[in-house]
């Protein structure tokens, strides 16, 4: 995950992920509604791509991600689902460092006022892992813009995503590292998630 060094800094660094058998770029609206939010929001496309929903490509592709210094976070849309193929979490779990169990929580939360009980359908989920942070939400347009506008522009997403990346890799591994004060944990700030800040040097 790349460095960002404060709340006037130019946005994030994200990726864009689709996970879909059926999907291309001429007809991914998930894909598309995402990289258009994110952009407005001021923060930039460092990669989009498709994937097959099959645990393995989606585990490879995005353990390339998770190992590409310059992204910051990674925004996963399809594979949530209970078909035989919906295999996102299964892929994306064991990839975690740690798991923001919330995220699902909260967006389920959300898609009940909307569409009601069919929401216990959906296995949203995110975490983060080598200090890039992933969220995973199902397929439809609609979906991502409930995850859009009630998780992800609210600004403690954003909050956590920056400061991961400015935490170095002693204090991650910390029980009392505290992604939304890590400063308050004693971390100096080095950033990257591989070096070692000055209190653990």
């Amino acid at each position: 995950m790349g460095l960002v060094t404060d709340e006037n800094s130019q946005g994030l660094s994200i990726a864009v992920l689709t996970v879909s058998d059926t999907r291309t770029r001429e007809n991914d609206t998930s894909g598309d509604y995402l990289v258009k939010a994110l952009e407005e929001a001021g923060h930039h496309m460092g990669n989009r791509t498709i994937v097959r929903d099959d645990i393995y490509q989606i585990r490879a592709v995005l353990s390339a991600l998770i190992a590409d210094t310059s992204i910051n976070a990674v925004l996963m849309t399809g594979g949530t689902g209970f078909s035989g193929r919906d295999s996102t979490p299964e892929a994306v779990r064991p990839l975690f460092d740690k798991a923001i169990d919330g995220f699902g929580e909260v967006f389920r939360a959300l898609s009940y006022e909307e569409i009601g009980s069919s929401t216990v359908q959906s296995r949203a989920l995110a975490g983060f892992a080598n200090s890039t942070v992933i969220f995973c939400m199902p397929g439809s347009t609609g979906a991502c813009k409930t995850a859009w506008n009630g998780l992800f522009v609210s600004s403690w997403i954003t909050a956590i995503a920056r400061v991961i990346s400015l935490a170095c890799s002693a204090c991650l591994n910390t029980s009392d590292f505290d992604p939304l004060d890590p400063f308050d944990a004693g971390c100096r700030g080095t950033g990257n998630g591989s070096l070692r800040c000055s209190a653990h040097q």
